[in-house]
C-alpha cells in the first residue's frame, strides 16, 4: 500500500493550496523517502523530464501565441469572421465561435483564446444588445476548440506523458474533425438560442470592405499554413514549425501590423517566461511522479482494476470519461494529462485502443473541465472580462455543456473521427 503515501500526500498538498507542480514534486520526495529510494533519483528524473528536444515546441508555441494575442491578429480574424457569418441573427455569437476556431490555430490555448477573442467580442456583444452572461458563455465555450488543433501544447504534453512514443503530428491532425464538429454544434446551439430570444441581427459587409478585411487578415492565416503545412509536408518537425511561427509572428506584429510598441516587448516576454517556467516545472516534477507510480505499480494495478470491472473497451471508455469529467472540475488540464496518461496507457493497450484516439478523448474531456467550477481557469478569465460572477455563469452555461458532451461521446465511440484524417494524410 505504498501508493497511498504518494497519492495521499499529493491530495493533501493540493487541498492545502500548494501549487500542483510543487505538490507533484513534494509527493514524489515523500514517497521516495517512505520506500527508502535515494532522493537523488527524484532529482535526476525531474531533470531528465525537462531534457527533451521535443519539449522546445512548448515554449516556442507559447511565445508565438503570446505575440499574436497582443499583436492584433485576433481582432483581424474576428473582422474576417464577421464577413462570413456576422449578418445572421445572433451573428456576433457565431462570429465569436468562428473567430475562436481560427485564432485557436494560432494560440493553441483555451485561456489565451478567451483572453484575446473575449476582450474584443464580449464588450462588442454586450454593446450590441446581447445578454452579458450569454456573451461570456459563448466565448468560453468556443475556446475549447484550440485544445484540439495545432499548435495545442497539451497534445505535446500528452505525447510526453505517454513516453514520447505517440506522434505529435498525428495528434495535431487527429483533433481537426472533433474541433470542427464541436464548433459546428456550438454554432447550431447559439443560432437556436438567438432566434428563440430574438437577439440582434448583423449587417452584410460590403464587398469592397470585405476584400480589405480579408487582405488585412491574410497575414494571420499564413501562420496556420506555416504550422500545419510545414508539419504535414515534412518540411518542419513540430518543434521547428514552432520556432518558425515565433519568427513569423514577430515580424508580422512588429513590422506589418505594428500594434505592439518595442518598449512593450520586455513585459510580453516576461509574461511568457513565467508561463513557460510554470509549465516546465510541472512537466519535470510530473515525470518524477510518474516514475514513482511505475515503481509502485499504480498503472498495472489500475489496469487490473478496470479489467476486473469490465472486459469491454466501450464500458472502460465510459468509466474513463466519467472519471475525467469529475476530476477535471478540480484540477487543470496539463497536470491531469501528466498524472493520468501513464496510468491509462497499459489499460488502453490491453483493450486495443489507439493512443491517438485516446489522447483526443482525454484532451476534449479535460478541456470541458476548464469551463467548470470550482477551478475552471477559462471560466475565470471569461468572468473577469465580462464582469460577471462564476456563480451566475455556472448556472447559465449548463445548456452549452450539451453539445460538448454529445461531441465527446461521438469522439469516444467513433474512433474514425480522430483517426481517419491522420491515416489519410500521414500514414
Amino acid at each position: 500500500m505504498d501508493w497511498i503515501v504518494l497519492i495521499g500526500t499529493f491530495t493533501v498538498l493540493c487541498l492545502g493550496g500548494v501549487p500542483v507542480a510543487y505538490a507533484l514534486g513534494l509527493a514524489s520526495i515523500a514517497a521516495a523517502a517512505w520506500i527508502g529510494l535515494p532522493l537523488e533519483a527524484i532529482m535526476l528524473k525531474t531533470s531528465d523530464g525537462m531534457d527533451n528536444f521535443s519539449l522546445l515546441a512548448i515554449p516556442f508555441f507559447i511565445l508565438a501565441g503570446g505575440i499574436m494575442a497582443v499583436g492584433g491578429m485576433a481582432e483581424r480574424l474576428i473582422n474576417l469572421a464577421k464577413v462570413f457569418v456576422g449578418f445572421l441573427r445572433g451573428g456576433m455569437a457565431v462570429v465569436n465561435i468562428v473567430a475562436s476556431t481560427m485564432f485557436g490555430c494560432l494560440s493553441g490555448s483555451s485561456v489565451a483564446d478567451t483572453a484575446a477573442v473575449g476582450s474584443v467580442m464580449i464588450p462588442q456583444m454586450i454593446k450590441n444588445g446581447y445578454p452579458r452572461l450569454f456573451a461570456v458563455n459563448v466565448t468560453i465555450s468556443g475556446s475549447l476548440q484550440p485544445l484540439l488543433v495545432p499548435p495545442s501544447h497539451n497534445m505535446i504534453i500528452y505525447s510526453l506523458a505517454a513516453g514520447g512514443t505517440i506522434s505529435i503530428a498525428h495528434l495535431f491532425v487527429g483533433g481537426f474533425i472533433p474541433a470542427l464538429l464541436l464548433g459546428f454544434s456550438l454554432v447550431v446551439l447559439v443560432l437556436i438560442i438567438s432566434y428563440r430570444n430574438n437577439y440582434p441581427k448583423g449587417e452584410v459587409v460590403p464587398l469592397g470592405q470585405a476584400l480589405k478585411i480579408a487582405l488585412d487578415a491574410v497575414w494571420g492565416l499564413i501562420t496556420i499554413v506555416i504550422i500545419l503545412g510545414g508539419i504535414l509536408s515534412g518540411i518542419f518537425t513540430p518543434t521547428e514549425s514552432a520556432a518558425v511561427a515565433v519568427i513569423y509572428s514577430f515580424l508580422v506584429t512588429m513590422f506589418v501590423y505594428r500594434d505592439v510598441k518595442w518598449r512593450e516587448l520586455p513585459a510580453l516576454i516576461g509574461r511568457v517566461v513565467r508561463t513557460i517556467g510554470m509549465v516546465m516545472i510541472m512537466i519535470g516534477f510530473s515525470i518524477a511522479f510518474g516514475y514513482m507510480m511505475a515503481i509502485m505499480r499504480i498503472p498495472a494495478l489500475a489496469t487490473e482494476f478496470f479489467i476486473s470491472v469490465s472486459g469491454d473497451k466501450y464500458t472502460f471508455l465510459l468509466y474513463v470519461n466519467v472519471l475525467l469529467l469529475v476530476l477535471g472540475t478540480f484540477m487543470d488540464l496539463a497536470p491531469m494529462l501528466l498524472i493520468c496518461t501513464p496510468i491509462f496507457m497499459p489499460a488502453i493497450a490491453t483493450f486495443g485502443i489507439d493512443p491517438v484516439h485516446f489522447g483526443i478523448i482525454m484532451i476534449l474531456n479535460l478541456g470541458i473541465g476548464l469551463l467548470t467550477p470550482p477551478v475552471g481557469p477559462t471560466m475565470v478569465i471569461g468572468c473577469a472580462i465580462g464582469k460577471v460572477s462564476m456563480e451566475a455563469v455556472s448556472r447559465s452555461i449548463l445548456v452549452f455543456y450539451i453539445p460538448m458532451i454529445i461531441v465527446l461521446l461521438l469522439v469516444t465511440y467513433l474512433p474514425a473521427l480522430s483517426l481517419w484524417l491522420p491515416r489519410l494524410l500521414l500514414d
